[in-house]
């Protein structure tokens, strides 16, 4: 996860010690050398002369045995450079934002138009740390029996139901093996629980399924369907729901959300659609570096698909939540306009009145919710808000 998050400084370092073009390393050999730097600039559990010898160990057993004096000279040319920082005062440019944070340039540039300096800033700085676990307890004696177990917790930040693990291993619980808690990030959690109360609710893009369970222990004695493309998937959702057994009736469907094979009106809908997942890095270093601007483009094609078929499942006055990981507006607020516009079918429901009311029935726990909205859609950003960048529109079918 460290080579991950700082791959482009890693390999900034790796070019100026270098004989050879970094571009032409085989990418065995890359691996290695990255992998040995992280450990030599950010880790002190191991020691630089270890870390260089395993690194050249193995490149050797990669079958690249001509290259590992290569890998010891350049690696042991690193171990005896000065580390190299960027003041904090020279930060006031996405170059420079990129460069010292290890993010893409085009990314960078994003979010400083969408979000301002300082805020693209922060967003930098959190991608590049360990992120906070969140859990959601689902029993009142979840609490007690992970307190029993040595588990560390403190009090969610957005939500009352929330707990952030300050120490120990959740998973290893019973309470986590009975499916008393549930590992959901707080923001994903309040996605959820904007969707609110129906009889009949579908869950359109459902797995993992933490939203799928947050709905059905909100709406006890409803009927859920919830729908998956892929069926490996779908069957991991079901695990959970054995696990977890809610009072719910929950149908999993391993069906495309593009084209939802139903015929009965639902009362709530979530949309909660693939997406770049922007507002994960922390969580998914990986994801920064395969990501192309061209890829929000096939992203909202495909958004707006799902959308428009979730939309016709809706009942009159039922309501549907939009939401995604996403920081970029291709898929958030520029896709939602798209789809109301002369379209008097349906009306945006304002997501901080929705907040309001949370918090007045103690359910929000952040005590300002309108700096959780961007206008009428809920926004959070990584650094700015303690969890991860969450997008929703609330839309409802107005007869």
């Amino acid at each position: 996860m460290g080579v991950l998050r700082w791959r482009s400084r890693l390999d900034d370092e790796i070019a100026q010690a270098s004989s050879q073009p970094i571009g032409k390393l085989d990418l065995e050999i890359l691996i290695a050398l990255r992998m040995a730097l992280y450990q030599v600039r950010w880790l002190s559990r191991v020691p630089q002369r270890a870390a260089v010898n395993e690194s050249v160990e193995l490149v050797k057993r990669a079958r690249k045995r001509s290259a590992a004096s290569f890998v010891n000279a350049v690696l042991r040319k690193l171990a005896q450079a000065p580390i190299g920082r960027t003041p904090q005062q020279e930060m006031d440019s996405p170059r420079a934002l990129a460069s010292a944070y290890a993010h893409p340039l085009w990314l960078v540039e994003r979010w400083i138009g969408a979000y301002g300096l300082a805020a693209a800033k922060n967003i930098c700085e959190h991608n590049q740390t360990i992120p906070d676990t969140a859990i959601r307890l689902r029993t009142a004696i979840a609490e007690e029996d992970l307190a029993r177990a040595g588990i560390n917790l403190q009090p969610g930040y957005l939500l009352t139901s929330a707990r952030r693990v300050i120490a120990g291993d959740v998973t290893k619980t019973e309470a986590f093996r009975q499916g008393e808690i549930i590992i959901q990030d707080e923001a994903s959690q309040l996605v959820a629980t904007l969707v609110g109360n129906g009889h009949r609710i579908l869950d359109c893009c459902a797995a993992p399924g933490g939203k799928t369970l947050l709905l059905a222990d909100h709406n006890p004695a409803s009927s859920i369907t919830a729908i998956d493309l892929h069926p490996h998937r779908a069957r991991l959702l079901r695990k959970l729901l054995d696990r977890a057994k809610p009072t719910a009736h929950i149908q999993v469907v391993a069906g495309d959300a593009r084209r939802l094979p139903l015929a009965v009106p639902f009362d709530a809908v979530l949309a909660d659609v693939p997406c770049s997942g922007t507002g994960t890095l922390a969580r998914n270093p990986d994801i920064k570096w395969r990501l192309t601007p061209e890829d929000l483009r096939e992203l909202q094609e495909r958004q707006n698909v799902i959308l428009a078929s979730a939309l016709a499942q809706l009942a009159p006055k039922g309501r549907l939540v939009y939401s995604t990981c996403s920081l970029e507006k291709e898929e958030n607020e520029d896709l939602i306009h798209h789809v109301l516009d002369g379209n008097p079918d349906f009306r945006l429901v304002d997501c901080r009145v929705e907040l309001e009311l949370l918090q007045a029935a103690r359910e929000l726990a952040w005590p300002d919710p309108s700096s959780l909205v961007n206008g009428p859609y809920l926004r959070t950003i990584p650094g700015v808000h303690p969890c991860d960048g969450f997008f929703a529109a609330i839309l409802e079918r107005n007869s």
